[in-house]
């Protein structure tokens, strides 16, 4: 297929929706013309076309969040593109790992929402960011210029706020307060090291399997 054979609209644009293609999660929705498609397949960078500015960009050329195009498929229709990338830091310009993150509820737009842990992918893709990108007034970026010695010490002092808070009866949500300081510096610390979560996720899941596992490899 060309992109002759691409069915463009009355502007000579196509919609693309972006997806990260390690994971399968959809980052963005976006615009490409001819000439956006084109670059994007000649240097396998995302560029799309903004119909606000009326101009051609490329994803993250000023903030670094580039798209890494591993392949661009048309639906059965021909008039819609599914791009499949590696994402570096966010999609979203909110600092959000995507911009999917508006939940409806009863057909009225209920917010910004964290449920679950995805929560966790957004804060690390927020340290990815600031990481690459230091923010002026950043706390994640001054924790990272500091040093790995003081991120370890603010991790020391998490830890130990966290046992204060099981064993001096301050209450389940003191408690709840000081492991999420904790986890969250803790992240700062791989982040720091370039160390993913899935790796952390991987170990916990490789120990959980060989507990479970019977003589045969099968669950106890």
């Amino acid at each position: 297929m060309t992109l002759d054979d691409l069915q463009w609209d009355a502007q000579g644009l196509i919609p693309a929706l972006v997806q990260e293609a390690e994971t399968g999660e959809l980052l963005m929705l976006a615009w490409m013309d001819r000439a956006a498609l084109t670059r994007t397949l000649g240097t396998g960078l995302a560029h799309y076309w903004s119909r606000s500015r009326q101009a051609l960009w490329q994803k993250g050329e000023t903030s670094g969040h580039r798209q890494h195009v591993e392949g661009i498929y048309a639906d059965c229709d021909r008039d819609a593109l599914l791009v499949l990338v590696h994402q570096e830091g966010v999609a979203c310009h909110t600092g959000s790992r995507t911009c999917f993150f508006n939940k409806l509820r009863d057909g009225s737009r209920a917010g910004q929402t964290f449920e679950g842990p995805g929560i966790l992918d957004l804060v690390e893709r927020v340290i990815q960011s600031r990481k690459a990108e230091p923010t002026p007034g950043s706390y994640v970026a001054s924790l990272l210029q500091k040093g790995e010695a003081q991120i370890c010490r603010k991790i020391g002092e998490e830890a130990s706020e966290v046992v204060t808070a099981a064993l001096g009866g301050e209450g389940d949500a003191r408690l709840v307060e000081e492991v999420a300081d904790l986890w969250f510096h803790t992240m700062v610390l791989l982040g720091g090291r370039g160390i993913s979560l899935r790796r952390v996720f991987e170990e916990l899941g490789r120990r959980h399997t060989k507990k479970t596992a019977g003589p045969e490899g099968g669950a106890r």
